[in-house]
């Protein structure tokens, strides 16, 4: 360990907890933040306060975007900790190349700090329904993996018109689900009740079977030996908040997508499966009505003080420079929605991802929506230009443990399409 770096112990980092100048750094992997116990550690998640510098991007190309991103001041005081001292010291050498000089490492969070329920940590809400892959991989192999109660489950390979993605290799036992099967061609909205039921019951899932989706990223360090799209994996977040809706009621998303478990060193497959059909979904098709809403809603929450519409679109799109699409001609943004800043583009989604497309620290993603004024205590519906996005976004939200919350489904497509629905251009005043 370089001489510059100091240890500490668990008294010494309770005193530094809250304190202005310090800054308290997680090197883990962002499941491990998120909540799940990777090591078997007496409670999950991190202690409160800390921020998601997870060792293993300390060697990527992205790696110094990841850091610029958290806006850490080189004045503060940082204190590291992992799993082990090799975590905590790679993050520590890399901010030290950085330019960071007050660097503490504390080695006792899993003997000592998550043993003892005295002291403070913090989960996200809902992270068991954002998984890992050695969750999945568990539950594959017929195991009893944390926070599932072994209830039947299927696994989706979620792609867009495209059942040559699932060809080129999947996830074993994963069956292939295109996105058209939940939402109709034109405007990209859900189904109706009964094509939604059909479509399940013929990928066999009910209202109480865990549904596991997931989708395929192009890898920026090329280590996917079959790069696709980044729509891979929105669409399977797609997928997941189409089935909330529809009632069933365990969806998860596995989190990274295929290139997190090819990146785990896990095998794909280049077998088909052909789902089972099931009789009967179980249940009433919407379950969940409320995820979803269309234009008279949106309408309500502009107009209301207990609500509002976000738009999860980039900034050339909300201030219309752009559409944003090629099948969607007319520019703008719907008076009186939040930009909720989706980023460069209607197909990328940076501000709610790592650059290795696992999902953002989930306190950057809450602490940009409220500098907004998009905040909990409100109705929030998301929009962006056909409800891709705006699922991703709400997923995000439902994770964080926001209940009032909804996609609205039409989006700008949708809106843009009624020449008696008002439209703004320009940066806002």
């Amino acid at each position: 360990m370089s001489d510059r770096i100091k240890t500490i112990n668990t008294q010494e980092l309770f005193e530094l907890l809250g304190r202005p100048d310090t800054v308290l750094v997680d090197a883990r992997r962002p499941d491990a933040y998120n909540g799940w116990r990777l090591k078997a550690e007496k409670r999950g998640g991190h202690v409160s306060g800390a921020r998601n510098l997870w060792a293993g991007w300390t060697g990527a190309e992205y790696w110094k975007d990841i850091l610029a991103g958290k806006e850490i001041d080189r004045k503060s005081r940082i204190v590291i900790y992992g799993y082990d001292d090799e975590e905590a010291q790679g993050v520590a050498e890399a901010l030290i190349e950085e330019g960071y000089d007050d660097i503490l490492i504390y080695e006792g969070f899993l003997k000592e700090w998550s043993a003892n329920p005295g002291l403070p940590m913090e989960h996200l809400p809902r992270f068991r329904h954002l998984v890992h892959p050695e969750w999945l991989s568990k539950l594959l192999k017929g195991e009893s993996p944390e926070e599932h109660d072994g209830t039947r489950f299927v696994v989706c390979h979620a792609h867009y018109r495209n059942p040559d993605d699932y060809a080129l290799g999947h996830i074993e036992n994963a069956i292939p689900l295109d996105t058209l099967e939940l939402e109709e061609r034109h405007l990209w909205n859900r189904r109706t009740p009964q094509e939604l039921r059909n479509s399940l019951e013929k990928n066999g899932i009910t209202h109480d079977t865990t549904v596991i989706t997931y989708g395929r990223f192009s890898d920026p360090d090329k280590r996917d030996p079959f790069p696709g799209s980044n729509a891979g994996q929105i669409a399977a977040i797609r997928c997941a908040v189409i089935m909330m809706y529809a009632g069933v009621r365990d969806v998860r998303v596995l989190n990274g997508g295929l290139m997190s478990w090819i990146a785990s060193g896990f095998d794909i497959s280049t077998d088909t499966l052909t789902p089972e059909r099931v009789n009967d979904f179980g249940a009433d098709i919407p379950g969940r009505p409320g995820i979803m809403v269309g234009i008279p809603e949106a309408k309500e929450l502009l107009a209301s003080r207990e609500g509002e519409l976000v738009s999860v679109r980039s900034w050339k799109e909300f201030i219309g420079e752009v559409s944003g699409y090629n099948y969607i001609d007319v520019k703008g943004r719907i008076p009186g929605a939040i930009f909720g800043d989706c980023g460069s583009d209607a197909y990328h989604m940076e501000n709610f991802r790592n650059p290795d497309h696992t999902t953002r620290e989930y306190g950057e993603i809450e602490r940009n929506w409220i500098k907004s004024g998009i905040t909990r205590d409100k109705r929030i519906a998301f929009y962006c230009g056909t409800g891709w996005r705006a699922s991703e976004a709400f997923l995000n939200a439902y994770l964080l443990g926001w209940n009032d919350i909804a996609v609205f489904d039409g989006g700008w497509m949708e809106w843009s399409n009624d020449p008696s629905n008002p439209i703004e251009v320009g940066i806002p005043e």
